[in-house]
């Protein structure tokens, strides 16, 4: 039905699809948890098998939701998970984490992430990292909405090279991370999860959007995700409650955009020319 998805390789050469699904604000409503997993297994069905979740959505919710999702389906989900900053001591981590496993219903996350930055020093969540990935509690860890400067100082304390992912606030109308995090993560090989990568769904009535779309017989939102799986390193992660739009969005890798098409993105959505605050939601 589609053509393999395209992967992102990690630090530790392992490859994953570079297209899956986030979860932020399932868990919300008890009513709409089935619909929540039967969008969860689909992705799953179609290679989309990147899952995101973070104890912070839904106060946990979220992750029960996921748990419930993969419970037979656990061996072919790459997980993802996130910490609180005020929770990422050197013990709050390891506790944090321990909880996350239980909601999930799995002994082991494939990747975790510190969820912003917090007032705990970087070397000490570090090292809370190193101790789950040696204790087999985790495979990677890594971070989200870190911008250049605090990559630097991560890779600067002791481990933090072995950062394995950034996940940032990266669209068609927040390019700020091309300017100078993006190349930074790619050439210190950091792929980069793009969370909200159609902005919740806020740029997908922009006119030039809409044209390029119906010229390729695809959608808005289509066109949005082949935007950034045309960057290496790069992996959107968009949300759905709807298994429908999941199928939809499982067909961006699909496209083949033309230099020219491309070109008018640029025109309707400008890269940045200097540097700017990395954008959070």
């Amino acid at each position: 039905m589609f053509d393999d998805i395209p992967t992102v390789t990690l630090p530790s050469g392992k490859s994953v699809p570079a297209l899956g699904i986030g979860t932020w604000n399932m868990g919300d409503s008890k009513n709409e948890m089935p619909k929540e997993i039967a969008a969860i297994r689909k992705a799953i069905e179609l290679g989309m098998t990147v899952v995101d979740t973070a104890e912070m959505y839904a106060d946990g919710r979220s992750e029960e939701v996921v748990g419930e999702a993969i419970k037979t389906l656990r061996d072919d989900v790459f997980l993802v998970s996130k910490v609180y900053p005020h929770n990422a001591s050197a013990q709050g981590t390891i506790e944090a984490c321990e909880r996350s496993l239980k909601r999930l219903g799995t002994d082991c996350l494939n990747l975790y992430l510190l969820h912003w930055r917090g007032s705990y020093p970087l070397k000490e969540t570090v090292s809370a990292f190193e101790k789950l990935r040696d204790d087999g509690k985790i495979k990677d860890w890594g971070v989200s909405n870190f911008d250049t400067d605090d990559m630097e100082e991560l890779f600067s304390v002791e481990n933090g090279s072995n950062c394995a992912a950034n996940q940032v606030l990266y669209n068609l109308s927040r390019r700020g991370p091309e300017y100078d995090l993006l190349p930074w993560c790619q050439s210190h090989g950091v792929p980069l999860m793009a969370y909200s990568p159609i902005e919740q769904g806020r740029i997908l009535s922009n006119h030039e959007l809409i044209r390029i779309a119906k010229a390729y017989q695809a959608t808005p939102a289509q066109v949005a995700l082949a935007f950034l799986l045309e960057r290496d390193g790069v992996m959107p992660i968009p949300k759905s409650s709807n298994a429908e739009r999941v199928t939809e969005n499982r067909g961006a890798p699909e496209l083949e955009i033309t230099d020219e098409d491309w070109a008018a993105l640029d025109a309707a959505f400008p890269p940045p020319v200097k540097k700017t605050a990395l954008a959070m939601l």
